[in-house]
């Protein structure tokens, strides 16, 4: 038996277990997304054989990821302007948002950057109504559509990356029949290495932790 047909499932369990947390980062206003496949990639360079990854994977996640930055920005510009806001409030909020998220991101153990970003929503709109001419309750009811589009934008964000989560594991878990789920439409995974070859690949993994 191969050191990748004993500890194979246990450290690819890990590393999924790894790349989950990382998600996280999206609600701390962190490029989770994007943290995730980039340790997919280091995963891949180290185990080229072992990984499954194609070309086709690479396509399918990041256009995923990009569908997850339009959403978070989408959704608070559609829902602003479903209350009342101008294009003006709309960039305000966008602005707010960016803003509010770095500068609390230093607080609550980076769980300041989320409530920064609904808080320099509402404030950022709120603003810039106020300064095209728009009375109080005007832009107070448009910087409330900002800021709870923005939090919608955050959840399909966390959505998406939970998408990008399941089709990497369907590609580099060793036998993706053992899943609880399955996507038929995606193009199968590369041929794995012979055992000979991913049992050197492991022995090298596994050095680190001797």
């Amino acid at each position: 038996m191969t050191v990748f047909a004993m500890f194979g499932p246990m450290l690819i369990g890990g590393f999924l277990v790894l790349l989950g947390a990382v998600l996280l980062l999206n609600v701390f206003g962190l490029p989770g997304n994007w943290v995730m496949l980039g340790m997919v990639a280091l995963y891949h360079f180290l185990c080229p054989g072992e990984s499954g990854l194609t070309l086709w994977y690479w396509a399918i996640v990041i256009g995923i990821g990009i569908l997850g930055e339009l959403c978070e920005f989408g959704l608070q510009i559609v829902n602003a302007r479903k209350f009342g806001s101008t294009n003006t409030g709309t960039i305000g909020g966008v602005i707010g948002a960016i803003a509010g998220a770095i500068l609390l991101a230093p607080l609550f153990f980076g769980l300041g950057a989320f409530i920064g970003a609904l808080g320099g929503a509402w404030t950022g709109c709120f603003l810039f109504e106020l300064i095209k001419g728009r009375s109080a309750a005007d832009a107070a009811h448009a910087a409330l559509g900002c800021m709870v589009g923005r939090f919608f934008g955050t959840v399909c964000k966390l959505a998406c990356g939970g998408v990008m989560l399941a089709v990497t594991a369907q590609y580099i878990w060793p036998d993706p029949a053992e899943l609880p789920y399955r996507f038929p439409w995606l193009p199968a995974p590369a041929p794995k290495l012979p055992p000979d070859s991913s049992q050197q690949v492991m022995h090298f993994l596994l050095s680190f932790f001797a």
